[in-house]
């Protein structure tokens, strides 16, 4: 409710603009006496205004002809604004402007001042106008949403709630005070689905929220609703994910899992507090678009064969790496899948399990309990197990379990963070693993990336001086029937900035026994390289050149995306 100091009063009468039995009989009829007073014509607008801004030293301000600074409504919220009957108007480094009715009203300044935790600069205007004023902004801010709702179609989305429980959520038959939230994050979820996204981002903005998606790789983006929506969509995503509503300021982690389409697909949920409010990230984990076979990921031949005579090797290890989000997990559940018979024992040690594959028996990591990848590790390998995926080799103590588990009839496969395969195996004896013991175990090492797809229906051809293809590179023998494609700045309806979908660009590293020996005279990861190189190993950049001429991607993706490895 909006305050109105005695002060007001006193100054309308003593300057004979209404009587103390009009200001009587205007407080019986509701809770704003000057509001009503106005409305009746009792007071004017002008010599409202003019009294008492003479009185408080303060300017008057015209609402209807202002239009308030978007980073200023940021700093209060719609609720704040609504009942104590203000209005922020402009932000000028620490300083708000803020438009009020009752300017002698200092509890209202300073509690405004630590709301906002800026310096509060009053201007005046009346209830009436400052209402109004506020009804047509949130108003605005509502048409957004009804806008971006307007765009829900009738598809429903299960919500796992329980282990064997879903939850239908039909955008159409949500009601209450919730409902634009349900109904947004539902968008939200299904535009990232039709879009293959795989991951979601919400985040303050200066001026609304910003919803966006990485399609490919690369972020976009997808909508951007009013600002006062960002505390309900937070707050939904941690409905959904069974985390602490009330919690604001601490980092959370959570999941969920929807069933659409017929398929079920798992969200990872992470929420961290930042300037503004708090961030939400979802990462999107479809296991019905996965191809879990080996022979659909469309690696070159060789990278193929060396990955499949690791894995059909009766013990060993076969290690994957490469940067966050480079696709070794799908790699590594398609080697599980090309391995995982009825006869055969598999067990996984994750962080977290991203895919649920049936007949694999997979242990999450729980530190907060005890259960690290060593800790998991050393159970797994009590269980009698034939092949062992370890999600990730984070330390020593996890890497000489692995190897030695390796060594003693096991096929291990796991994943390493370096830059290319032969750095993955002078690491290994840099984390303190004997040589020997690496070349003994060691069956093969893959490094992975993900590079976009050209859009087949607007790319372009482009051409290069054969300088730069050289220095790129490119065998000269190469040049002479060349075709160099590139994408369309702008991309078409059926893609993104001229690319659609990725594919895996993979070099891969068997250990033969020269390779090995190298390995134990502790040679160094540019002699390994080197060598291999002459044995027929197709490098990375290699491998994204060769796609490069066939026309799948541009010579610019692949420079970015395997940087200076040649």
């Amino acid at each position: 409710m909006v305050r109105i100091s005695g002060k007001i009063r006193r100054l309308l009468v003593d300057a004979g603009l209404v009587t103390d039995e009009d200001w009587a009989a205007a407080r019986e009829k509701g809770v704003q006496p000057v509001a009503t007073l106005l409305q009746q014509g009792v007071l004017t607008e002008a010599k409202l205004l003019e009294t008492l801004a003479t009185a408080a030293g303060i300017p008057p301000i015209d609402l209807s002809r202002v239009k308030p600074d978007p980073a200023a409504l940021e700093c209060l919220t719609q609720e704040i604004c609504t009942e104590n009957g203000v209005l922020p108007i402009a932000k000028n480094g620490h300083i708000l402007t803020v438009a009020i009715a009752d300017p002698f009203d200092v509890l209202l300044l300073d509690d405004l001042k630590r709301m906002s935790r800026l310096q509060v600069r009053p201007v005046l205007s009346h209830p009436a106008a400052i209402k109004q004023a506020t009804d047509a902004i949130y108003d605005q801010g509502k048409q957004q949403v009804d806008d971006l709702l307007g765009q829900v179609g009738a598809a429903d989305i299960e919500l796992k709630v329980h282990e064997e429980q879903t939850e239908v959520i039909d955008a159409s038959n949500v009601s209450g005070d919730d409902a634009p939230a349900v109904k947004l994050i539902n968008l939200i979820l299904l535009k990232a689905l039709k879009e293959r996204a795989s991951d979601i981002h919400i985040e303050p903005g200066e001026s609304a929220v910003r919803v966006r998606l990485r399609v490919d790789g690369a972020l976009h983006e997808a909508m951007r609703p009013p600002t006062s929506m960002l505390a309900s969509l937070v707050s939904r995503l941690k409905i959904m994910s069974s985390l602490d509503i009330a919690e604001r300021f601490a980092p959370q982690d959570g999941k969920f899992q929807i069933r659409y389409e017929n398929r079920k697909i798992d969200f990872r949920l992470s929420i961290l507090p930042v300037v503004g409010g708090e961030k939400a990230v979802m990462r999107i984990l479809d296991t019905g678009s996965m191809a879990l076979k080996l022979d659909s990921l469309g690696y070159e031949t060789k990278a193929q064969e060396d990955i499949k005579y690791a894995i059909n090797a009766a013990y060993g290890m076969l290690l994957l790496t490469g940067p966050t989000g480079s696709g070794k997990s799908t790699t590594l559940y398609s080697c599980v899948k090309e391995v995982a018979t009825p006869d055969i024992n598999v067990v996984t040690v994750e962080d977290p399990v991203e895919y649920r594959m049936d007949g694999i028996n997979q242990v999450p990591v729980n530190p907060k309990r005890g259960l690290t990848f060593a800790g998991a590790l050393r159970s797994i390998l009590r269980q009698d197990p034939d092949v062992v995926l370890v999600g990730e080799i984070r330390d020593q103590e996890t890497a000489d379990i692995a190897i030695k588990a390796a060594l003693t009839g096991h096929l291990v496969l796991s994943t390493l963070h370096t830059n290319d395969a032969a750095t993955t195996i002078t690491r290994l004896v840099d984390m303190g693993i004997d040589p020997f013991m690496v070349s003994s175990s060691l069956l093969c090492v893959g490094a992975q990336r993900l590079a976009r797809k050209l859009c087949t229906s607007c790319r372009v051809k482009i051409e290069l001086p054969q300088k730069e293809l050289l220095s790129v590179g490119f065998l000269e023998s190469e040049l002479q029937d060349l075709q160099l494609w590139g994408p369309t700045p702008n991309g078409c309806p059926r893609c993104k900035e001229g690319y659609k979908g990725r594919f895996a660009i993979l070099e891969t590293l068997p250990l033969h026994q020269e390779l090995k020996r190298m390995v134990v005279e502790g040679r160094s990861a540019q002699d390994i390289k080197n060598v291999a190189i002459r044995e027929g190993m197709l490098t990375l950049r290699r491998v994204g050149l060769l796609n490069v001429a066939r026309g799948k991607t541009s010579l610019e993706e692949v420079l970015r995306t395997t940087l200076d490895d040649k």
